[in-house]
């Protein structure tokens, strides 16, 4: 039985929450109401125009998973969070397959919204030169792609207690929108362009199709 929670607000308060001491299985849906731009936890901040980022309105956040940024608009990505205790008999310990039954559960809820053609990335990590910087740019373990452009970016922060795997799909991907906010050399208009596959269901089908998808599981 999955506990599922839903938040709204800004991006600073969602990722400062802390992991509970006894994790439960939980969904933890968030819809910002703010521009933020969301960097991996090791990203390096010489990365971003930090200048650029407060003129557009961009909130700069560090989540506590890694991978490159994400950016995070009012109504073009969807964001969701999955508590999995380690006593969950879906957890995996090697972790370049601990998301792939995630990955799973996002492709049967994709087949249901009629995106298909999808697969789920269950070998080595795929890294490009713009990897580091933005996460739609590198592939994953468990992370759902079509023809080599991604569906569901897929992060993890593990503890003993657990993991909590962090979730990002598009409704709109907007490459121009990332440009102004990296600093120098930052990629370019084709670098980004063809990296998301988006997908046009409205958020509560999303929702209900990965819920219904995750009980299944």
């Amino acid at each position: 039985m999955w506990t599922v929670e839903v938040s709204r607000g800004s991006a600073a308060e969602f990722h400062a929450r802390a992991l509970p001491d006894v994790i439960e299985p939980t969904v933890w849906w968030f819809d910002v109401t703010s521009g933020a731009l969301v960097l991996g936890s090791s990203q390096r901040i010489e990365q971003i125009d930090v200048a650029a980022c407060e003129r557009a309105g961009i909130e700069v956040v560090r989540r506590r998973s890694g991978g490159g940024a994400v950016l995070l608009q009012p109504g073009d990505a969807i964001w969701v969070d999955v508590l999995l205790p380690a006593t969950d008999p879906r957890w995996i310990n090697d972790i370049g397959q601990s998301a792939c039954w995630l990955g799973d559960v996002w492709q049967k809820a994709l087949r249901s919204l009629e995106v298909e053609g999808t697969t789920v990335h269950r070998t080595a990590m795929v890294r490009t030169t713009w990897s580091d910087h933005v996460c739609f740019a590198g592939i994953g373990g468990g992370e759902v792609i079509r023809h080599g452009r991604k569906v569901v970016g897929i992060s993890q922060r593990r503890t003993r207690a657990g993991a909590r795997f962090q979730c990002a799909l598009y409704r709109h991907w907007r490459p121009e929108a990332h440009l102004p906010l990296f600093a120098d050399p930052g990629p370019t208009l084709a670098d980004l362009e063809g990296l998301a596959v988006e997908v046009a269901a409205e958020p509560p089908a999303v929702m209900s199709a990965f819920e219904a998808a995750l009980a299944a599981s």
